[in-house]
């Protein structure tokens, strides 16, 4: 791969990935994010042939975006097994794209400074010991052991210490292995909108794009923010809403913590450029549109538990998938909503930045403030129980679903994209995906939301 880029993924990124569309394959990805180039990978492991289109740019979104957390600790019970496969499948990676992940297996530790919220983050321990998953409660003193905060610096009263979990580099990681199935025989397509399933008796025979169509008897819809759009269109209604997070990016620095680590106001991850990923915590920013009322009492159990904790922005930017004016219906052979935003590039909530970099000096005061060198933001695909979709569309044979990571994407990229891989082959995938089933919204069972982080 060329010179490490200096922030995520952007429309201004060169094409990396310019196949000539096909006439048929067996399966198409719509989505060059975490998600689908993992499935795209191990779907063309099990034989099938494979091509991904992708309207902007392979990571160019929330896949390039994320914390690079690769995180086992505090996860959705239902999601941990998954997630443990996905550890492991991220150090096979890394190994295979010739370390080019940024992986390193340096731990995740919650810290905390209050009883409360320590008594909070130790009840999922149960959780790690259901699953042989080790994990530790530290006191003070344990803490300080892995985090130096210096003279005068923060001192918590305990933590909750996976040493087992590890850390990428999101930027670099999924371009990189975007490029091992490419060189394995996965044809990508970049600056390829998806416009519209092709349907015959109920069962998909293709998709159109704005490059031509492709015959194909599976399509695999893992567009991140994008996907309820795509699948209402087709009447398929899944209440997935839009999060925006903002994410800041330190100079070099001397270490502190190898690995990753959050509190209750800031979070934040060793690079390997040898600065810090910075995030402040406490809020986060719901960009209101049709969707959001059209799903709002499906949502409401999630905005109860939050409130306070969520800012309502009532206007999305023009083009994005749930602004006001974002045509909902549009023809195969017409400009889709897909091509007028290709990709997703919000700006970072103002002042966001600084709280993380106070927070940090405040916590770290012998390192001194950092200086930031880039900000930047991201919409993530959010679902109201904070679990994806996962699971073919009933009524549309052929049809996959993979979408509403919630913001967890790209840690168990790898284990949800085998998963769909088996999904597509008829194949088992060894886990019980029934948390993530498409159904749930519907079947009058009652949701149960997930950790939120």
């Amino acid at each position: 791969m060329s010179s490490s880029p200096a922030g995520p993924i952007t429309e201004a990124t060169p094409v990396r990935f310019s196949d000539p569309l096909p006439r048929e394959v067996d399966v198409v990805v719509i989505g060059g994010g975490v998600i689908g180039i993992m499935s795209a990978l191990y779907m063309n492991r099990l034989g099938l042939k494979v091509c991904v289109v992708e309207k902007g740019r392979v990571a160019g979104e929330q896949s390039s975006r994320n914390w690079g957390w690769i995180r086992q600790l505090g996860r959705d019970e239902g999601e941990l097994p998954v997630m443990m496969e996905a550890s492991q499948l991220w150090q096979q990676l890394d190994a295979e794209t010739g370390h080019r992940t940024g992986f390193r297996r340096e731990g995740i530790l919650y810290l905390s400074s209050t009883q409360k919220d320590l008594d909070n983050q130790a009840a999922w321990l149960d959780v790690a010991e259901r699953h042989q998953l080790d994990v530790r409660l530290l006191d003070s003193a344990g803490v300080a052991k892995l985090v130096d905060s210096g003279p005068g610096g923060k001192r918590w009263l305990g933590g909750v210490w996976s040493p087992t979990d590890a850390r990428g580099e999101p930027w670099l990681a999924v371009p990189a292995v975007a490029e091992l199935a490419h060189h394995q025989g996965v044809l990508i397509r970049e600056n390829c909108a998806a416009r519209a399933l092709e349907m015959k008796a109920g069962r998909v025979a293709g998709l159109h794009t704005e490059a031509g169509f492709i015959s194909a008897s599976q399509v695999v819809v893992a567009g991140g923010a994008w996907s309820s759009l795509f699948l209402a269109r087709h009447g398929v209604s899944i209440p997935q809403l839009s999060v925006r997070s903002s994410v800041a990016r330190s100079g070099p620095m001397a270490e502190m913590f190898a690995g990753c680590a959050h509190d209750e106001e800031l979070a934040f991850r060793r690079r390997e450029d040898g600065g810090y990923t910075l995030s402040s915590l406490g809020s986060h920013d719901l960009m209101v549109g049709p969707d959001a009322f059209r799903h709002f009492f499906t949502w409401l159990p999630v905005a109860v538990r939050s409130l306070g904790a969520t800012r309502f922005l009532p206007v999305s930017p023009r083009h994005y998938p749930d602004a006001w004016g974002t045509p909902r219906r549009w023809g195969a052979d017409e400009v889709s909503p897909f091509e007028r935003c290709r990709v997703l590039d919000p700006a970072p909530e103002r002042g966001r930045a600084g709280k993380a970099q106070s927070y940090f000096a405040a916590r770290f005061p012998s390192l001194g403030k950092p200086e930031l060198l880039n900000e930047w933001a991201g919409l993530i695909d959010a679902m109201p129980d904070v679990v994806p979709v996962v699971d073919r569309v009933p009524g549309h044979e052929g049809l996959i679903v993979a979408t509403g990571m919630s913001g967890h994407g790209f840690g168990i990229g790898p284990g949800f994209g085998k998963a769909v891989a088996h999904i597509a082959a008829g194949r088992p995938t060894g886990h019980d995906l029934s948390r993530f089933r498409f159904s749930r919204f519907t079947d009058g069972s009652k949701l149960r939301p997930g950790p939120a982080l």
